[in-house]
């Protein structure tokens, strides 16, 4: 197996299993070397805390860019999470072009929206940006509410295919090629993916849990990351990071009490074996 190396841009949150938190140790077990760039510092995540600290790491992504192109360290997969700004997108944009490896992956996760509305602290300034940070991914990974902001779209929570259809339509007009699309319902207690590259588009569809846990966004991105990374495909990855989600929701619901995030570390012998089949 090719040792691949790979940088994921996104922000830690100390506490609540998400973002580099997430991805760190998820991209690690498909066996690949996970660089990070952290955008921010929290304490916790900001859905059910309170009183959180927040340290904004923007001014320092320049510096860690311009030491990175100095001693001649590219990677073979770049992958964006949360951002914080649009200031943050320029500089990914930047490290797009000058740390990227031969023929490196450019991963985008548009993490900025989900059931109907923005997260907070962001605005259409911001859905702007994200918009032409996507023209340039190789793979983009939006569930519907950020499909609908970076297309425009009025969001509905139900929907039929030519709905979907037309939003893909949308997607691709953005520059980007390959679409991983989360969420996709077409029928009652079903959920799935609908994955377009290279002009072909198929879908997986799965049983939707009763239960929902934050963060299973970046499980879902890191894994599929992962897979891609390790020579899986598209279709095959996006299999993968949706059946290791189910089996991380699954396990999460074991315990009432674990509100604030997935239980992703005791199934992550499920993704490993996963990605030797």
């Amino acid at each position: 197996m090719t040792y691949h190396k790979i940088l994921t841009i996104q922000d830690i949150s100390c506490v609540g299993q998400c973002s580099l938190t997430v991805a760190l140790p998820i991209i690690s077990a498909c066996g690949i070397e996970t660089c990070v760039l952290p955008s921010a510092v929290l304490s916790t995540h900001t859905a059910g805390f309170k009183g959180y600290t927040f340290r904004d790491l923007t001014e320092d992504m320049p510096a860690i860019k311009d030491h990175w192109v100095k001693e001649g360290i590219s990677f073979d997969a770049i992958y964006t999470g949360y951002l914080g700004s649009t200031k943050q997108i320029d500089y990914v944009k930047d490290i797009f072009n000058s740390a990227a490896g031969e023929k490196c992956y450019k991963i985008v996760d548009p993490a900025m929206a989900d059931n109907g509305k923005l997260y907070p602290g962001f605005d259409m300034e911001f859905v702007q940006a994200m918009k032409s940070l996507c023209g340039e991914a190789d793979y983009i990974i939006p569930n519907l509410t950020e499909a609908c902001f970076l297309t425009d779209t009025e969001y509905k929570a139900e929907y039929d295919q030519a709905y979907i259809d037309a939003i893909l339509a949308k997607l691709l007009a953005l520059g980007c090629k390959n679409i991983i699309f989360t969420g996709v319902s077409y029928a009652e207690g079903k959920t799935g993916v609908l994955v377009v590259e290279n002009g072909s588009c198929t879908y997986y569809e799965h049983d939707k849990e009763p239960n929902s846990c934050h963060g299973t966004g970046d499980v879902y991105a890191s894994a599929f990351v992962g897979a891609l990374v390790r020579g899986k495909g598209a279709y095959a990855s996006a299999k993968i990071a949706a059946d290791y989600t189910v089996a991380c929701i699954q396990e999460t619901a074991k315990d009432p009490g674990h509100w604030y995030g997935a239980r992703f570390e005791p199934v992550l012998g499920e993704l490993i074996a996963m990605l030797r089949d």
